[in-house]
């Protein structure tokens, strides 16, 4: 069965979400199919807006996007941006392979806004984003894709909020280089942190 025309525009919508991931993004993802799961899809297209609710599952290839609510929106240039809720008490996810690396970027909040016009992603309440062996919580963590950079606070958009959960939490793994190899002879050469209140980590 053909899809309809509704159902062809909400996999574009969700298809261009896909695309919109972070910068770091594994770019073999770009061309897999996107997979779309949702109770109900509706579609403006004068103002560029595609809603998808009810335990909304997205994916494409690596990229993984789940939550209960997710809102793409398409600004007059063409980017896009979007917005993943969960219910109450429930926290959105994300997933996705970071380019050229063996290894993932995931993280859940209770709200996570992505600007590709900008290549920034942001975590909202009860925040937690793991990079490789990087680990950070807080009320509110921004990932800078383009500068390859993170922020966390224990409030949300940058403030303090004091209390039991004021402080942030950060796991940081040393980055060790490796040894260099012993490089065999020319011959035989083949050709080929204070945590609190704010944490930043350029990568």
């Amino acid at each position: 069965m053909m899809p309809t025309p509704l159902a062809r525009r909400a996999l574009l919508g969700a298809a261009l979400l896909a695309a919109a991931a972070l910068c770091h993004a594994e770019k073999a993802d770009r061309d897999k199919p996107v997979n779309l799961e949702a109770d109900r899809v509706t579609v403006d297209d004068i103002n560029k807006v595609h809603v998808f609710e009810g335990r909304v599952t997205m994916s494409q290839g690596t990229l993984l996007i789940r939550g209960d609510k997710v809102v793409v929106k398409q600004d007059a240039e063409g980017f896009q941006s979007g917005v993943i809720t969960a219910n109450p008490g429930g926290l959105a996810y994300f997933r996705v392979k970071r380019d050229g690396k063996d290894e993932y970027t995931e993280g859940e909040a209770e709200r996570i806004e992505h600007d590709a016009k900008a290549d920034i992603t942001k975590f909202f309440n009860r925040a937690w984003v793991k990079s490789g062996l990087d680990e950070v919580r807080g009320q509110y963590i921004m990932v800078d894709g383009r500068n390859a950079n993170y922020s966390v606070t224990s409030g949300p958009a940058g403030g303090v909020t004091p209390g039991r959960d004021s402080r942030v939490r950060a796991i940081i793994q040393p980055k060790h280089k490796d040894k260099a190899a012993p490089q065999p002879a020319p011959a035989e050469q083949p050709v080929r942190l204070q945590i609190a209140p704010t944490l930043s980590n350029p990568k």
